[in-house]
């Protein structure tokens, strides 16, 4: 089983972006705690942090073809506004979890919507580094349960 971890825009700053909505964990901790449940699990996990939206997309394509059986996502602020992302999710027949750090439907306005969800089997919100353990085991029991 592999799964891709992927990561948009200011997330390499974790850890000292906005430690009170955000948390003090790094991006290298929250990676580290999703890697350690994948393999766990006996699964594989990639990852890719990126501040080029074409970057995450071209990402999102590869795994049309390159074995990724799930994919979860911190698209951070592309979570609100980026059609191409949510085109890019829609492409995929694998297993998508929309992964947040805060719990976003607390937040701004502008937070509560996301144009992904629609393209993800579910979210994760809230739960700061917890969230990215959890977000394995629901990338796993979605991955588990497709027809082969």
């Amino acid at each position: 089983m592999r799964i891709l971890l992927l990561h948009g825009p200011n997330l390499s700053q974790l850890g000292s972006r906005d430690p009170a909505v955000y948390g003090t964990a790094t991006l290298d901790d929250v990676v580290e705690a999703a890697r350690a449940q994948a393999q766990a699990a006996g699964a594989d996990l990639d990852h890719l942090q990126t501040e080029h939206e074409g970057d995450a997309i071209t990402r999102l394509h590869a795994t049309r073809t390159d074995g990724t059986d799930a994919v979860i996502i911190n698209a951070g602020a592309w979570t609100h506004y980026s059609y191409a992302l949510r085109d890019a999710l829609e492409l995929l027949s694998v297993p998508k979890v929309e992964l947040h750090l805060s719990n976003v439907h607390a937040r701004e306005a502008f937070c509560t919507t996301s144009v992904i969800a629609p393209a993800c089997d579910g979210s994760i919100a809230g739960f700061g580094k917890a969230g990215y353990p959890l977000a394995v085991q629901a990338a796993l029991a979605l991955a588990a349960e497709r027809p082969a």
